[in-house]
C-alpha cells in the first residue's frame, strides 16, 4: 500500500522553511517558489496546502507563536504547583528573549511580520497583535495576584482602578521585553546583562 501523507508534518515542513527564508531574506522573499526550494518540495505542493501567500505567511506566524507558547508551558511546569507571580512573569519574559539560535531566528521573524504590517498587503496589524495582547493579559493577571497579596485591604485602591493599573503596567512590561529582545539581536554584550535587566524591570513593576 502507498504511504499516506502526514498532512500536519507537511505543513510544518513548509512553515519551517518559510521561517528560515523570512529570517534570512525578509518577508518579501517568502514566495511559493523560494519556500518550496527551501523545503525541497514542489511549488504545487505548497500551493496545495496553503493556496495563497497570505495563508502560508499567517500559518508561519502562527507556528512561531505556537512554539513560543509551548516553551512557556514547559518553563512554567518547572516552577511548581503555586509559583509566585514574579516567578511566572520572569519565566514568560525569559522565554521571549533571543538567547539561542532558534529564539533568535523566531524573534527576527516576528519583528519582520510587525514591520510588514505597516506596509504589506499580505499581513495586517490585526494579524500580529494577538500574541502580545495575550501576553499582556497573562502578565496583568499575575500583577493583580502580586499586588493583591502585598497590599493591606484597607489601603487598596478601588478594584477597577487597580485592575486598570495592572493592565497598563503589563503592556509596559511586554513593550519593555520586546525592546530588550530587539537589543539582544544587535548587541552581543546585552546578553550578559539580560538577567539583571529583567530583575530591575520586575523590581519596579510587580508590586508597584
Amino acid at each position: 500500500m502507498p504511504k499516506l501523507a502526514d498532512h500536519d508534518q507537511r505543513r510544518t515542513q513548509i512553515t519551517s522553511a518559510a521561517r528560515r527564508v523570512i529570517a534570512r531574506d525578509g518577508l518579501a522573499a517568502a514566495t511559493f517558489q523560494s519556500v518550496a526550494a527551501e523545503a525541497g518540495i514542489s511549488v504545487r505542493l505548497v500551493q496545495y496546502y496553503f493556496g495563497t501567500k497570505r495563508k502560508f505567511l499567517l500559518a508561519t506566524h502562527h507556528a512561531v507563536v505556537a512554539d513560543a507558547g509551548a516553551r512557556f508551558t514547559r518553563r512554567l511546569s518547572t516552577l511548581g504547583a503555586e509559583p509566585a507571580p514574579r516567578e511566572v512573569i520572569r519565566a514568560i519574559l525569559t522565554e521571549l528573549l533571543p538567547t539561542d539560535a532558534d529564539r533568535r531566528r523566531d524573534t527576527i521573524v516576528l519583528n519582520t511580520f510587525h514591520a510588514a504590517a505597516l506596509t504589506s498587503t499580505d499581513v495586517g496589524a490585526e494579524d500580529t497583535l494577538g500574541a502580545p495582547r495575550f501576553l499582556a493579559r497573562a502578565i496583568a493577571e499575575q500583577l493583580r495576584r502580586a499586588r493583591g497579596d502585598a497590599a493591606p485591604a484597607a489601603g487598596r485602591a478601588s478594584e477597577q482602578a487597580a485592575g486598570r493599573a495592572a493592565e497598563l503596567d503589563a503592556e509596559l512590561i511586554v513593550a519593555g521585553a520586546g525592546g530588550l529582545a530587539q537589543t539582544l539581536l544587535v548587541d552581543d554584550g546585552a546578553e550578559q546583562r539580560v538577567g539583571e535587566l529583567l530583575d530591575r524591570l520586575l523590581d519596579r513593576m510587580v508590586e508597584a
